[in-house]
């Protein structure tokens, strides 16, 4: 199976063409914003490199959130549009669980800076999760990811270095891309790919 693989959750805009388990093509370029601009473009030379055309994409992965209000909705719109106009099924990839599978430790937890004194958190031990995708204020989830004695892997893993002590942190912008690819020849198919808000944006209406 022929799968692109598209993540904008976060700080870097990501694609990849991924065929039984090996990367065709990738590519991954760290920004904060930008990602709208830089997607298609990105996505066009990665199909390219791999040498085929879109209508052959047999699935299209993304990645759903938490994250980035802005880069989650620019990654899913463009994801649907495509597989709608290719026939490709498309499947949804879970941010926290490819931040926390890009360590190889045996339990891990996805962490995310969500701003105003909380964060997104997840656990995992070896890949099964041990509590759900939440938002947490940080006393919170410090004391939840000391009692579980995890290693705390993604952006928002440097608020924990005290905490959880030297060598229970690492501090990455996204989800490795290998890892993206695995997840994303694994997600099951079926389901409708929906946005993961653990909380309601900052941005309101004027009034």
């Amino acid at each position: 199976m022929t799968t692109l693989v598209i993540d904008t959750c976060l700080g870097a805009c990501q694609v990849a063409v991924v065929r039984e388990g090996r990367l065709l093509a990738a590519r991954s370029e760290l920004m904060q914003r930008g990602h709208q601009e830089r997607l298609a473009v990105m996505t066009q030379d990665v199909v390219g490199e791999a040498g085929l055309r879109f209508d052959k994409l047999e699935r299209i992965a993304v990645t759903i959130g938490p994250g980035s209000f802005t880069g989650l909705r620019v990654g899913l719109a463009f994801a649907k549009g495509l597989a709608l106009a290719t026939g490709a099924p498309l499947v949804g990839m879970g941010t926290l669980q490819a931040l926390a599978a890009s360590a190889d430790d045996g339990r891990t937890a996805g962490v995310i800076d969500a701003r105003r004194g909380q964060v997104y958190a997840q656990a995992f031990e070896a890949g099964r999760p041990l509590d759900p995708p939440q938002v947490l204020p940080f006393d919170v989830a410090a004391a939840r990811l000391r009692e579980l004695a995890v290693l705390a892997i993604g952006p928002g893993a440097g608020l924990f270095a005290e905490t959880l002590g030297v060598g229970r942190t690492l501090e990455i912008a996204a989800p490795d891309l290998d890892v993206l690819a695995r997840l994303a020849e694994a997600a099951p198919a079926g389901d409708e790919v929906r946005p993961l808000y653990l909380r309601a944006p900052d941005a309101k209406l004027p009034g």
